[in-house]
């Protein structure tokens, strides 16, 4: 998910640079809210570990 968030993110930068103000724009709030949802799952799947007891990697 943050691979996409991160293609968003600079196909947003490439709009922007080349004049496409509106597919920039729209290209920044998806990856934000791809990059957004990723931080929350990666907090979920660390509290999980944690109370898991699971074993450091």
């Amino acid at each position: 998910m943050l691979r996409y968030a991160l293609i968003f993110l600079v196909v947003a930068l490439v709009a922007g640079l080349l004049g496409f103000g509106g597919l920039a724009g729209a290209a920044t709030n998806i990856a934000m809210i791809l990059f957004y949802i990723f931080i929350v799952l990666f907090i979920i799947g660390l509290v999980m570990h944690l109370l898991r007891g699971g074993r450091a990697v």
